[in-house]
C-alpha cells in the first residue's frame, strides 16, 4: 500500500492539463482569500494602513469584478490563439484563477446589479465560491460525471446507473440540498444521502411531503436551524458578517 501512495503522489499532475487545472484552481483560491480579505480590511475603520478601493478621478469605484473579468477573457483569448506548451499553459491557467477568483467575489452583483457586497444577498457570492470550488476539484482529481468510458457493462445497464444517479440527484435537490444534489452527478453516494435523508422546511418536497403541524415537519425545522446557525458562522468566518438593514 506505501508503494501504490508512493506511485500515485509521483505521477499526480504530470498531465499538462490536470496541472494547468490545479494551478488555475489554487490561484482562483488565493486571489478569492486575497480580495475579501482586502474588503474586510477596508471595511474596518480601524485598520487605516490598507490601501483602499481604486477609485478614479471622477469619484467611480472600479470594482475588482472589472480586473476578473479583463483577466478571464485575455487569458481564454491568449490560449486559444497560442496554445501554449508548458509554462506557458500554467501562467495562463493562474491569471485565468485569479481573474475567476475576483470576479466570482462579486457573484451577487451579477445576479442584482447593484452592490449587495455586504448585504444579506452579498453571501451568494461565498456560495458561488465554495460551488466552483468542489466542482473544480473534483474536476482537477479526475473524478468525471458519469465516468463509464471503462466500463464493460451493457449500455442497458449503463444508462440505468446514469439515469438513477440523476433521480437521487434531482430529490437531494428537491429536498432542499442543491449543494449534495450537484456532488452527487460526480460521486453519487453524496446525493443518495441528500436523498433519503429529512428535507429542508422550506424545499418542495417539505411543501408536498410535509403537513405543517407534523412530527417531520418539527424536526426538519429544529434540524435545519442548527445547520442554518452553523452555515452563517461559517459564512461570516469566510467572508465577514453582512451589513444590518437599515
Amino acid at each position: 500500500m506505501p508503494e501504490l501512495n508512493f506511485e500515485i503522489s509521483r505521477h499526480f499532475l504530470d498531465n499538462h492539463g490536470q496541472r494547468a487545472g490545479f494551478i488555475a484552481l489554487g490561484s482562483f483560491l488565493a486571489a478569492f482569500l486575497f480580495i475579501r480579505t482586502s474588503a474586510r480590511l477596508i471595511r474596518d475603520p480601524k485598520v487605516t494602513w490598507w490601501p483602499g478601493s481604486v477609485t478614479t478621478k471622477g469619484g467611480l469605484h472600479l470594482h475588482h469584478l472589472v480586473w476578473g473579468i479583463v483577466m478571464i477573457l485575455a487569458s481564454g483569448f491568449l490560449n486559444f490563439v497560442l496554445q501554449p506548451g508548458s509554462p506557458g499553459l500554467e501562467i495562463l491557467a493562474a491569471i485565468f484563477g485569479i481573474g475567476a477568483g475576483l470576479t466570482l467575489d462579486e457573484f451577487a452583483l451579477w445576479i442584482h446589479l447593484e452592490d449587495v457586497y455586504w448585504s444579506q444577498e452579498g453571501r451568494s457570492s461565498i456560495d458561488a465560491v465554495v460551488v466552483a470550488t468542489l466542482l473544480g476539484g473534483l474536476v482537477v482529481l479526475g473524478i468525471a460525471p458519469f465516468d463509464i468510458s471503462n466500463s464493460s457493462s451493457p449500455i442497458s445497464s449503463l444508462v440505468a446507473v446514469v439515469v438513477v444517479d440523476l433521480i437521487f440527484s434531482a430529490l437531494a435537490i428537491l429536498k432542499g440540498k442543491p449543494m449534495l444534489g450537484v456532488i452527487g452527478v460526480f460521486v453519487p453516494v453524496t446525493s443518495i444521502v441528500g436523498a433519503i435523508r429529512l428535507a429542508a422546511p422550506n424545499s418542495p418536497w417539505a411543501r408536498w411531503r410535509y403537513s405543517p403541524d407534523s412530527h417531520r415537519m418539527a424536526r426538519s425545522q429544529r434540524r435545519f436551524e442548527r445547520v442554518r446557525e452553523r452555515r452563517r458562522r461559517l459564512i461570516n468566518a469566510i467572508g465577514g458578517a453582512p451589513s444590518q438593514p437599515s
